[in-house]
């Protein structure tokens, strides 16, 4: 008699994958049926009151689907960006961490299937990300913006943006060919938490700060 030989074992689907996907297009529809009551019921009566000029701007559909967001404030060399790579655990050669003030964008890490930089003015056309509103901003500071995509699990969930190191003096005045508050404001009233960092062994809080 012929032994019978081994069946290969039998593929399973990779279940823990299906149930992340179910559970993003859950989410997707739900702020879909929620971004469809602000436009058809909110929106308009935001537009008859002038709810702009008082306090925010309309949301877009963007900024309303647009994962939630970390905003990191603080004086040079306090951290943020060390943090920032941290907890993304990424080596990227793009996180320029030194002792000396380094980092002079505002930079937006989010999520990507690939590691790539991309510069402010595309980053403000790009409909899968929620910053088109900062064109108005002008092409002085969108040249000192831009969005860096990395494959890291927790973008998934979040996106952080790092920004340059607050000034104290005359330096904000004369360091920055844009209008440093403005642009901060902007981005922590579409934040959902903003971190202030400070140095531990400097007792003065830059101007910016105010």
């Amino acid at each position: 008699e012929q032994s019978a030989l081994p069946l290969a074992p039998i593929p399973m689907p990779d279940t823990s994958s299906m149930m992340e996907d179910n559970k993003l297009a859950a989410e997707r529809s739900v702020l879909r049926q929620l971004w469809q009551i602000y436009a058809e019921t909110v929106e308009p009566m935001e537009q008859k009151s002038f709810y702009g000029h008082f306090c925010a701007p309309p949301i877009s559909l963007e900024e309303f689907e647009a994962r939630p967001q970390v905003l990191l404030l603080g004086q040079y060399s306090t951290g943020k960006t060390s943090m920032v790579q941290w907890l993304t655990a990424s080596d990227s050669n793009y996180f320029d961490v030194r002792p000396q003030p380094s980092t002079d964008k505002f930079m937006a890490v989010v999520h990507g299937h690939d590691e790539r930089l991309i510069h402010g003015n595309a980053a403000t056309c790009l409909p899968q990300l929620p910053y088109q509103g900062l064109s108005k901003f002008g092409g002085s500071f969108l040249g000192s913006f831009q969005a860096l995509a990395l494959p890291s699990k927790i973008l998934k969930d979040i996106t952080f943006i790092d920004t340059p190191g607050v000034l104290s003096g005359s330096k904000q005045r004369i360091g920055r060919d844009y209008d440093f508050a403005s642009i901060s404001a902007w981005m922590a009233d579409r934040a959902d938490l903003v971190l202030l960092t400070f140095d531990a062994h400097k007792l003065d809080i830059s101007d910016e700060f105010q």
